[in-house]
């Protein structure tokens, strides 16, 4: 299986000239290439876009800084703008599956900035690695390598830090783990409750939330095209960066420990682009990462050879008794605690939801307490005995 190994480097003045330099050409030949596209009935072939936007571009005024760098991330924009097409009919036809692919986009000097190099223009060095008509840069090496990589993407992202970003073969690592299984039910107040009984916070973003819409605020009432407009454009760059980079160290140290200790994980699967259109709740759920935390986890699985398992959106799990399977029906959000009407049985509604989660992923196991028990399920309460739902908590 193939995996990315990213590690950031600071490169030298010059370096950050011919990087700049290079990131231009590469958005140049993307645009190009796609305003050809736009132009024509039928889309060209990735070998004739490559003919016009590259090697009888370099012929003309206009463009003949083309071939002052390297040719190789020139041509792998073009191919990139070929899978993005094709990425786009697949979605079209319904031949992809995942959400809908939009039609490719004109990139701006603003966005993150990359140029891809495959075998040939990029070497190591020692601890460097050499960059065709780059030079020799040298990474923060924070782990090895496991094989040698088959491309290199230099990254420049938009807060201007720079990363190299290797894709490399790596071997499934095959280990027993102490749980046969562990269901998961995601939340916005808690991250992760876990059918085991653990819980996971989520980090709190309020303060850099707060700082974040106070440099919105300011950035919308400042003119275009003026350099306090820019240095207020990279702070909240930066801001941003620091969010994102505090969930994804939060998700995955949290997968990395979860696929770990547990055989078998099991998810629900989320309409997480549904959800997000409630408006009071869409912010606060974009920044939990649920999407994220679960392609970690399946990769991970895959990585450590566990069983990675979803069950369907619409399986009762908050309105089920997991020790006797007394459907309760539907309740409120404020609702954290529920009494069960046929066993008795108090339950926290998040840890009720991931046993039921586990039992669901598993195979629709019920626990052993249900056979010893003399009583019987019944599916409707008795009039006197309307409800025994307690601890209504703000959420």
């Amino acid at each position: 299986m193939k995996a990315r190994y990213k590690y950031r480097f600071y490169p030298t003045d010059q370096q950050q000239r011919s990087l700049a330099q290079l990131f231009g050409c590469v958005r140049v030949v993307w645009n190009d290439a796609l305003a050809l596209c736009k132009e024509s009935k039928t889309k060209p072939k990735s070998a004739q876009l490559q003919k016009l936007v590259i090697t009888q571009a370099k012929l003309t005024e206009e463009r003949k800084w083309l071939s002052e760098v390297s040719n190789i991330p020139l041509q792998q924009s073009v191919a990139d703008l070929d899978i993005a097409f094709k990425n786009f009919f697949a979605s079209c036809k319904g031949k992809r599956k995942g959400s809908k692919v939009g039609y490719p986009k004109f990139k701006k000097r603003t966005n993150s900035q990359s140029a891809r190099f495959r075998i040939g223009g990029f070497s190591f060095k020692g601890d460097g690695v050499y960059i065709a008509k780059i030079g020799i840069v040298k990474p923060i090496w924070s782990r090895k390598l496991p094989s040698e990589p088959s491309s290199v993407t230099v990254i420049k992202d938009c807060a201007s830090r720079y990363f190299l970003s290797f894709v490399v073969e790596v071997e499934p690592i095959l280990t027993k783990a102490d749980n046969p299984s562990i269901g998961i039910d995601l939340g916005i107040k808690t991250f992760a409750v876990m059918s085991n009984g653990e819980k996971a916070e989520s980090p709190s973003y309020k303060e850099l939330d707060r700082k974040l819409r106070k440099l919105q605020r300011k950035l919308a009432r400042q003119p275009k095209d003026t350099k306090r407009r820019e240095i207020t454009r990279i702070k909240i760059a930066k801001l941003h960066n620091r969010i994102a980079d505090t969930r994804q160290d939060f998700l995955h140290k949290l997968s990395t420990k979860i696929v770990s200790e547990n055989q078998a994980i099991v998810l629900e699967d989320l309409n997480v682009s549904g959800m997000v259109k409630n408006r009071k709740l869409s912010r606060a759920i974009s920044q939990q990462g649920w999407r994220e935390f679960r392609r970690l986890c399946e990769a991970k699985s895959e990585k450590f050879g566990r069983d990675f398992r979803t069950i369907d959106r619409w399986e009762p799990t908050s309105q089920v008794c997991s020790s006797c399977g007394f459907n309760w029906g539907k309740l409120d959000l404020n609702v954290r605690s529920v009494q069960c009407l046929s066993c008795q049985t108090e339950h926290d509604r998040d840890e009720n939801a991931a046993a039921n989660i586990n039992k669901v992923g598993m195979g629709y196991r019920h626990d052993s307490k249900w056979a010893q028990r003399q009583d019987k399920t019944i599916s409707v309460a008795p009039v006197d005995e309307a409800s025994r739902i307690t601890a209504r908590l703000r959420r």
